[in-house]
């Protein structure tokens, strides 16, 4: 079996933009886009992603049962061990396909692990990412379970995020990885990661907790937009269920701060920072290019993100300060994408006729169907 990955192009008899690349795809436009930032910058764009997902039972007939395979118990070794076989086999596959595995956990949802390899190149990374979800369904086959990215499948535990973690670097190379398997027929660039450089979001003043002046711009950038980089961070109906739950480390604020899990954006390290409002069912490509639309806005016009809020923002808005929310539905994200014209450059052309046209589709249909909480609340009504 082999994974290749192609970009598309219009046909060739067109009467329009004949042979031309075509605009709904996400990945090529990503490729295009991080090539324009480089040049215009001279910067990289690196990710590296947090991708937490459910491994779920099902019954004899193939259907859930809806019970996790392990216990909600957070960082609990022995969950972990239990699902060893399904995580193991996961990886063997993962580092054939040239992912450079480095940790792993359980979370604190009912089976629900978070395995991570090495940031990379933010289009690498996407490209992983999308491996690694193949690869995951096709383990849960092999061992009769459910591989479920569906962000909230219960309340009352933490639903799966995608925490995106990233930094602008000057230079580097790429170096194959040694855990490849050599073995393998594929092209080095496979196994290869980015590495060495200049991490320029790292501190360059005697603050350590402050990234330095081209991350401050790009957090500028990433906070004016941030209400329109929901709808793509956040991009399903019921994304909104793991902002709404509160008390499970879903960002619902528009703020930043280092090591602040109330916001929607954390300085997570010196030499990066993470946006929180990313979930696991998410398309990294789209991702990728609208981050690089807010670093470009942010860098170009110099966009002061404002202080980070060291204070946790319950306690902050108990002492007075205004915030503003993140979106809290998928229709909300998608009139304040609408509106924000530096993100919809990020899906040129057809890619966001394409998008608005497939979500808005999903909360309008949503809207018009009755739900087993429709029942609960009315069905013995008697007005």
């Amino acid at each position: 079996m082999a994974r290749v990955f192609v970009t598309c192009f219009r046909n060739r008899e067109e009467r329009e933009n004949p042979g031309s690349h075509l605009t709904s795809d996400c990945r090529g436009n990503l490729r295009i886009h991080a090539q324009e930032f480089k040049k215009k910058h001279g910067y990289q764009l690196r990710v590296g992603t947090e991708p937490e997902m459910m491994w779920l039972t099902k019954n004899e007939d193939g259907t859930p049962t809806g019970k996790g395979f392990s216990k909600p118990y957070c960082y609990h070794i022995d969950q972990f061990e239990s699902l060893r076989p399904v995580f193991m086999q996961v990886m063997k596959y993962a580092r054939a396909m040239g992912l450079d595995m480095i940790q792993g956990d359980h979370e604190d949802a009912p089976g629900q692990l978070e395995l991570n390899w090495m940031y990379d190149d933010v289009l690498r990374n996407a490209d992983r990412l999308s491996t690694y979800r193949q690869i995951c369904a096709q383990v849960a086959r092999e061992f009769n379970l459910i591989a479920c990215f569906m962000t909230k499948p219960f309340m009352g535990v933490s639903a799966s995020g995608c925490h995106t973690n990233m930094s602008l670097w000057t230079g580097g190379k790429d170096k194959v990885n040694k855990l490849s398997h050599k073995s393998l027929p594929a092209m080095d660039e496979v196994f290869t990661y980015v590495e060495g450089g200049k991490n320029t979001f790292m501190p360059d003043t005697k603050d350590v907790q402050l990234p330095g002046k081209v991350g401050l711009k790009a957090i500028g950038g990433v906070m004016k937009h941030l209400g329109a980089l929901t709808a793509i961070g956040s991009s399903t109906v019921n994304s909104y269920r793991r902002l709404w739950d509160q008390g499970f480390w879903a960002p619902v604020y528009a703020d930043w701060g280092y090591q602040n899990r109330t916001c929607g954006l954390r300085v997570s390290a010196p030499g990066r920072f993470e946006y929180r409002s990313v979930d696991s069912m998410h398309n990294p490509y789209l991702m990728g290019s609208g981050l690089l639309k807010c670093f470009d806005d942010g860098i170009s016009n110099n966009i002061d993100p404002g202080k980070p809020e060291s204070r946790s923002m319950y306690e902050a808005q108990a002492a007075g300060k205004e915030v503003k929310k993140l979106p809290l539905s998928l229709g909300q994200a998608l009139d304040r994408l609408a509106e924000d014209e530096v993100i919809k450059s990020a899906m040129p052309d057809e890619m966001y006729k394409v998008f608005h046209w497939y979500k808005n589709d999903e909360w309008e249909r949503f809207l018009g169907a009755t739900t087993q909480w429709d029942l609960d609340t009315y069905l013995d009504c008697l007005p």
